[in-house]
């Protein structure tokens, strides 16, 4: 029988103390909760982060947020702040064989009373089945998982491993807290050799990430500068933080879904904005062009019919031109939809008539718009009464041409906006004539 308070324990995971050349994000990593920089909104008192430490509980949870914002930090002194054991594994090094040794030593640990936290960083490169192989072991309390991800949750981990586990939203940290962790380096280090209008420049290239930052000041140390750099200076000296923009991925879907509101907005210059941001970071302009297609017929419609052509077309100019001279046609495209007027009536009308078309079946038209190329479908009444609009007052006769089940509908209800004023004022006399009718 296996001992259940062995004497041995598995041995934790403990970062030694950093060494005195280790880099200096190292360094600076926080000694407890109260100095993460940046996440107060998780972990201060109030915060989710704060509430569960302060009653000494963690649950199972996923860290969603950018590069460099703390997510591995945060795993670490969870641990240490409720007193449990600290286990890590990296989905980009770590296999089955490595997740089984972890497993194993949780389970041997629990059997002693003594509670480990598993930390897993890049958890959304594992696959679905391997996520999957955390299930048990959360469910039966082995170990408390804290999952860190820079992907979205809701396309990234399975539904299964998120209904057990709370996403807590890292922010990208904005220019007041990383100009605390400048001033934390220069209080480890000394101050940085740049002018302030530098300093803050070297702020906004970070672009939200404190490592970065951290590891470009390194930079700015080691480089043992004579006098202070200004702007220019520093622009030369120092690369820019490239964009995150994966094109398969959650920035992706970002500014798509920025850009499309910003037209839907009716702002041309937000609007060209995401689209130079999409464009610069290497998305496809085939792909815009579709989507700029698709807003064209969502979000202006019939208010001007002439978006779409313009959209057409601004597809046909890149693919004969190329890029990046083709650019500009989507470009035109763009601010076109932006300025043009606005009306969903046709989207909403679509929705509804595809809504009512699945819930009526299969109600047959009326008979007096039916063909009748046969004898017998004469002789049953197909064709019987139509008339021919045409041949009418004004080319409407104004007959009805729903099933005699259905009470007529009104999907399209067209704006006062644009071109579609003038179709709404046609409609409402047909409206006005067939009710004269009646």
């Amino acid at each position: 029988m296996a001992d259940l308070f062995p004497d041995e324990l598995p041995q934790p995971q403990s970062p030694d103390a950093p060494r005195e050349d280790a880099p200096l994000a190292d360094r600076l990593r926080p000694a407890t909760l109260e100095d993460v920089i940046g996440q107060e909104h998780l972990t201060g008192p109030e915060g989710a982060i704060g509430r569960m430490v302060a009653a000494g509980r963690l649950s199972s949870m996923v860290l969603w947020g950018p590069p460099g914002t703390g997510k591995t930090t945060i795993a670490r002194l969870l641990a240490d702040s409720v007193g449990m054991r600290f286990e890590s594994v990296s989905a980009v090094f770590s296999g089955v064989a490595d997740l089984k040794k972890a497993f194993a030593e949780a389970e041997t640990a629990a059997k002693a009373r003594q509670k480990t936290l598993l930390f897993v960083d890049e958890i959304h490169r594992f696959n679905r089945a391997q996520q999957d192989g955390f299930l048990p072991f959360v469910e039966r309390g082995t170990v408390t998982l804290v999952g860190a991800t820079t992907e979205n949750p809701s396309f990234a981990l399975n539904a299964a491993l998120l209904s057990r586990a709370q996403v807590l939203i890292l922010e990208r940290l904005g220019h007041e807290a990383l100009g605390e962790l400048l001033t934390r380096a220069e209080e480890l280090e000394r101050p940085l050799p740049l002018t302030d209008d530098a300093r803050a420049a070297l702020i906004a290239s970070a672009d939200g990430d404190g490592r970065f930052l951290l590891n470009q000041a390194e930079t700015l140390y080691n480089a043992g500068l004579d006098k202070p750099l200004d702007p220019a200076g520093l622009g030369s000296f120092l690369q820019r933080r490239v964009a995150v923009y994966d094109k398969d991925r959650d920035g992706h879907y970002n500014l798509i879904s920025a850009l499309h509101k910003a037209v839907r907005g009716s702002d041309p210059d937000a609007a060209l904005y995401y689209l130079a941001r999409m464009l610069t970071a290497g998305e496809e302009p085939r792909y815009l062009a579709r989507r700029l297609v698709r807003m064209a017929v969502e979000d202006i419609g019939m208010a001007d019919p002439a978006a779409l052509t313009q959209c057409i077309a601004a597809r046909d100019a890149y693919e004969f031109l190329g890029s990046p001279e083709g650019e500009l046609a989507l470009a035109q495209a763009c601010i076109y939809l932006a300025t043009a007027p606005k009306s969903n009536a046709v989207y909403a009308a679509q929705k509804a008539a595809w809504r009512s078309a699945k819930e009526t079946g299969s109600l047959t038209p009326p008979k007096n718009i039916l063909n009748a190329p046969t004898k017998l479908m004469k002789n049953i009444g197909y064709g019987e009464g139509y008339s021919y609009d045409h041949s009418a007052e004004d080319a409407f006769s104004g007959d009805n041409y729903w099933p005699d089940e259905m009470e007529p509908q009104g999907f399209y209800q067209p704006t006062g906006r644009g071109f579609e004023k003038r179709v709404a004022e046609r409609m409402e006399y047909w409206a006005a004539r067939r009710k004269g009718r009646d």
